[in-house]
Formats: structure tokens, sequence, C-alpha cells
């Protein structure tokens, strides 16, 4: 019989503390799916999902960040069109300016108000809880 195991993957949201208002930090994708995402990525084989989280965030934006905590994990089969994936997702610090890279087309930063309406994957439901955490420190429920 053959298994087939969802892919875990990790999120990074980075607020840049070196800023008024602490603003996140967004990539446009190169890659299908396009569209803005919140920086993460694979875990490799044999990686712990903490030292992915600061990889991905190192390619991606180009800046070495600071995990504050673990936030939430999304699991939900249809998250990713390509394949099932559950994320790990992290709360983590950061100061600099982003600058895109790896399979990042552009990277850019932003407030809650101004976050672009084509996020890919779960980031808006991602992001919507982040942002209720920040404000009210209201966790998602399980």
């Amino acid at each position: 019989m053959t298994y087939r195991n969802p892919a875990p993957t990790v999120d990074v949201i980075i607020e840049l503390v070196d800023r008024p208002h602490r603003p996140i930090v967004l990539i446009e994708r190169h890659y299908e799916p396009f569209g803005w995402a919140i920086p993460g990525g694979f875990v490799d084989y044999g990686e712990a999902v903490e030292t992915a989280a600061k990889r991905e965030a190192l390619e991606e934006i180009g800046l070495e960040v600071e995990l504050v905590e673990q936030f939430h994990v999304y699991s939900d089969p249809k998250r990713d069109s390509r394949k099932h994936t559950i994320s790990i997702v992290f709360i983590a610090t950061a100061k600099g300016e982003p600058k895109a890279g790896d399979d990042a087309k552009d990277s850019a930063v932003f407030e809650e108000w101004n976050v672009p309406g084509n996020l890919c994957f779960d980031h808006d439901e991602i992001l919507r809880d982040y942002w209720r955490y920040r404000h009210y420190g209201i966790r998602p429920g399980v």
C-alpha cells in the first residue's frame, strides 16, 4: 500500500520592529499560484520547523528573523491547490529592508489596512486570525 501524507510547511508573519506600527512583510510569488503571500515554504527532510522558518525568511526576504512564538497550525486539505499541506505559522520580528529573493518576485511592507487583495493559499484567513490576536489577544480556535 502506498501512503500519501501531507507536506509540512511553515509560514512566518514577520513584524518589522524598526518601523512605526510594526508592519508586516509579504512576498509576491514568482511561481504559481501567483499573488501575495506570507513568506514561507516547505520543510526539508531532517529539518526542524523552526530552522525552516528562519531559512525561508532569509531566502525569500533577505532578513534574519527572531522567532517570537508559534502562532497556529493550518491544515485544511484545500489550502494549497498543488497538494495537501500543513502549515505551522510563526510570528517573528526583524529589522531592515526586505529584498525579494529565492522564489519571491517582489517583497513589500504592509500595514493591516493596505494588504493586497490577491493573497495566495489561505493567507487571508491567517492574517485575519493574526490581527484578531494582535488587537484582542484572541487566538484561533481548533
